[in-house]
């Protein structure tokens, strides 16, 4: 049987596992609680809860391996519970792949970049991806794939809630742009790896409009004809330094190698259509 192992199974490898799970996979999954396994259950998944229980039935029945966990200062943590086990079985699986980011790139003042860009990230967790990418590049044998994703958006994680709130808010830094991703997207991508390996390929993952954040903002805002949310200088906002330390770096990622080698099409090229996507769905499951 075609089994996946996903390694902290959170947001985006669940929106792959509800692409799987119909066609018949087996799906092994990791989280930190037993509260979110009991979630997983329900979907179709064998949840593990880990670090605590022993994996290595479920490495060893695993064909494919997926790995979202994301790294610390003291490397990736996957690999330092796991690294023995998981080089052991490198060369008996299909196909890998680890979840980056296009943070590892750094600063590039809103200019472009693709997979060949040198990697020169500028914050401490682009360092840390950077270094656990080449820790999973190290293993002999592994079928790996690196995914660098962009901002990731998606049901549960639109800015509806706080342009509807009043809470949203349009920082301007001029000259910063983003690149962004629907999660779906991410999903399709990773299927399509799936049925097109390609080990040691590495692909950007992000849609077609790199944007300043304050015109997603203000289009939610007229998708839900509210008040577009004020402006306010990044100079001066007050700001988590968390949600400041992502204007340190302005980049617009390039997506070309995931439609020529993986022959995706994005289901929301731009963030108009994947805003609408979200709404229309919200008004779907909204009571009568």
């Amino acid at each position: 049987m075609t089994t996946l192992l996903s390694l902290g199974h959170g947001y985006s490898a669940r929106a792959l596992a509800r692409r799987l799970v119909p066609q018949g996979w087996r799906i092994h999954a990791t989280t930190r609680s037993a509260e979110k396994a009991e979630a997983l259950k329900a979907e179709g998944v064998i949840p593990h809860v880990f670090p605590g229980e022993d994996l290595s039935a479920a490495l060893g029945e695993a064909t494919h391996l997926l790995v979202s966990a994301g790294p610390d200062e003291a490397g990736d943590p996957m690999l330092r519970e796991l690294g023995d086990a998981i080089s052991a079985r490198a060369g008996a699986l299909d196909w890998a792949g680890y979840l980056s980011t296009t943070g590892v790139y750094g600063d590039h003042a809103g200019g472009w970049v693709d997979e060949a860009t040198p990697l020169t990230p500028s914050t401490r967790r682009g360092r840390w991806r950077v270094a656990a990418e080449a820790e999973w590049q190290a293993i002999p044998g592994l079928p790996l794939h690196i995914f660098r994703l962009a901002g990731i958006y998606g049901p549960g994680r639109g800015p509806f809630s706080k342009v509807r709130s009043g809470k949203a808010r349009r920082i301007v830094k001029p000259g910063q742009v983003f690149s962004r991703i629907h999660v779906e997207d991410i999903a399709q991508v990773l299927e399509a790896s799936i049925r097109r390996p390609n080990p040691g390929a590495v692909y950007n993952l992000c849609d077609d409009d790199p944007a300043p954040p304050q015109d997603v903002i203000a289009h939610a805002a007229q998708l839900l004809s509210l008040p577009l949310p004020p402006e306010e200088d990044f100079a001066e906002a007050e700001m988590t330094p968390m949600a400041r330390s992502f204007y340190a770096e302005s980049k617009r990622v390039r997506n070309d190698r995931i439609k020529d080698e993986l022959g995706v099409r994005l289901f929301h090229p731009t963030y108009r259509e994947g805003l609408a996507a979200l709404l229309d769905a919200a008004e779907e499951d909204a009571p009568d």
